[in-house]
């Protein structure tokens, strides 16, 4: 079965500007009074949750491990008239960086559960050695201890149309016993009431404790942590009913 993140052109379907025109907006009120002039998100893959950040003033770096997100997300910024410098790398070595500073290092697109809990420590660590004095780490994440407690099986969206056809996507979460949940992507592509194409994609998450995150974040020495559901449009201060937040820790 094949993995979402390696067909560039379906995991971009969601993409418009009225899209990139609300991210925009929804980081512009997360940072709130934050001042951030350079920002490198170490998990951009295609880029649609970072590069609306550009139209805040601020210079995007990017790297990923897969080269064709890095490609399409390249061109993505070339249709928008400028460049941006991205590189190959796991967010658990960002030696390619070669000890550069940002004002803020971030991982989104809820990329930190792809690897196992000691490694995420890893990749904050590797994070932290790119941010500078006084700089923020940034990071979205589903909210895992919601989806274990709960052990929800399916998620439905709402469809969308794209070049005059409708697509449906359902996902179907199996919780393994190691603790580990499989998400299984069911895309469905209609025109005049028939189904023409039909993906199956299957990602592999290991949940983690917020927990992990903040305390690792304190031992590093960032406080304090500002936490708002995600999108922040939809306020919710009981975190145990948040669905997806994000979070941002400054250095001290």
């Amino acid at each position: 079965m094949g993995k979402l993140y390696e067909c560039a052109e379906i995991y971009d379907l969601i993409e418009s500007e009225q899209r990139s025109e609300f991210v925009k907006n929804d980081w512009k009120e997360f940072f709130g009074d934050i001042e951030i002039h350079t920002l490198l998100d170490v998990s951009i893959g295609s880029g649609g949750l970072t590069l609306p950040l550009r139209d805040l003033g601020i210079k995007i770096y990017g790297s990923d491990l897969s080269e064709t997100m890095l490609e399409r997300c390249k061109q993505k910024a070339s249709d928008k008239g400028f460049e941006i410098e991205l590189k190959c790398s796991d967010f658990r070595d960002l030696s390619c960086w070669d000890g550069m500073k940002f004002d803020c290092v971030a991982s989104t697109g809820n990329s930190l559960g792809y690897v196992e809990n000691s490694d995420i420590v890893i990749a904050l660590e590797q994070m932290d050695a790119l941010v500078k004095k006084g700089g923020y780490i940034c990071i979205d994440s589903r909210n895992w201890e919601k989806i274990q407690k709960e052990t929800q099986r399916f998620y439905f969206y709402n469809p969308f149309f794209k070049d005059g056809n409708r697509i449906n996507l359902t996902q179907v979460w199996d919780h393994n016993s190691d603790g580990s949940i499989t998400f299984n992507l069911l895309y469905s592509f209609e025109k005049d009431g028939k189904i023409f194409q039909r993906e199956v994609f299957e990602e592999h998450y290991n949940p983690f404790p917020y927990e992990l995150i903040e305390k690792q974040l304190r031992k590093m020495g960032y406080g304090p942590i500002r936490l708002r559901s995600l999108p922040c449009c939809n306020p919710e201060p009981d975190f145990e009913k948040i669905e997806w937040y994000h979070l941002i820790a400054r250095k001290q």
